[in-house]
């Protein structure tokens, strides 16, 4: 198959006719129209075979996996997901890879109501880039930077499960408990609807990717303040628990990839902000305080590797 045939077969009918969308897959460029009053928030990721994920993966969680991570940077500023873009580069144009590719891809995309508006297609080694655009009313995105002293730092979902994920990969789920860490990992769910729901209360935010320690790091130092995490309070499940007992408190404060929102927020918008998640729990795990960097009460055992997280290039 040539490079356009592939556009045709396994990926034109991700395109859509949103009101913000003028021209989508097939073009030079797409063209998208601004709602009004709305500010577009962008990201890219990258996923590479044998880094972000292992040789002969399931190409369905392959595609699962990249672009649930990149929404869930939409989720952490609190947009709504418009549209995004498939940069592919595969070895070969393998039909049966391309069509379980495909067909996670468009689980997600119908899912979170996202169109595909353009890409591109390249022989190399197995990558994955996918750029996602949203739309947040003027003025009301969570960013890094607003964190104050007195805010209490709150984090959803449990922590820890898709690290230990990565101990069980090639083997064989015997248990409940595994197979659920597992699906934590081939399955990150981006918590878009929490993020709107809470932008008018988040006094600052992020995604959890690189490790709980690593990622409250960015708040610190983007907000000028130190945040003190309460290990204790760190959300584990009793899936991770169950499996990996004397690792799991270890994994929860510095394992990647679970992509649940790290927030800080005033004291007294706590209830509110708990009612409003709904199904999707909340946790208060620390407080915002003067000073600078990350502090872990009630684990001083905690090494420097596990407080830098996730590092590319290290």
């Amino acid at each position: 198959m040539g490079e356009f045939e592939i556009i045709e077969r396994y990926f034109s009918h991700l395109g859509g006719a949103g009101s913000d969308i003028i021209l989508g897959v097939g073009d030079d460029c797409a063209i998208v129209s601004p709602p009004p009053g709305q500010q577009l928030c962008c990201s890219m990721d990258a996923m590479v075979e044998g880094v972000h994920f292992p040789v002969a993966y399931a190409p369905r969680y392959i595609a699962r996996r990249a672009l649930g991570a990149a929404l869930s940077d939409l989720a952490a500023m609190g947009a709504k997901p418009s549209h995004f873009t498939l940069s592919l580069t595969m070895p070969d144009a393998d039909a049966s890879w391309l069509e379980a590719f495909a067909s996670g891809l468009a689980h997600l995309a119908h899912q979170t109501e996202i169109s595909l508006i353009g890409g591109d297609l390249t022989a190399g080694p197995l990558t994955v880039v996918i750029q996602v655009h949203g739309w947040v009313p003027a003025g009301q995105a969570v960013q890094r930077s607003g964190a104050q002293p007195g805010d209490i730092v709150v984090v959803s979902g449990t922590l820890g499960d898709a690290r230990a994920a990565l101990d069980l990969l090639g083997g064989e789920a015997g248990s409940e408990a595994e197979r659920y860490l597992l699906e934590r990992y081939h399955r990150p769910e981006p918590r878009l609807a929490l993020g709107r729901a809470l932008r008018h209360i988040a006094t600052a935010g992020l995604d959890i990717s690189d490790g709980l320690m690593a990622d409250a790091a960015h708040i610190a130092k983007a907000s000028g303040c130190a945040v003190q995490l309460d290990a204790a309070s760190v959300p584990i499940s009793g899936a991770l628990l169950s499996c990996f007992p004397e690792l799991a408190h270890d994994y929860a404060l510095s394992g990647g990839d679970d992509y649940e929102l790290l927030l800080t927020m005033r004291p007294e918008d706590w209830s509110q902000a708990a009612r409003l998640a709904g199904d999707c729990s909340l946790t208060r795990i620390g407080t915002v305080a003067a000073g600078q960097g990350v502090v872990v009460e009630g684990r001083p055992e905690v090494t420097r590797a596990a407080k830098k997280g996730y590092q590319h290039f290290d």
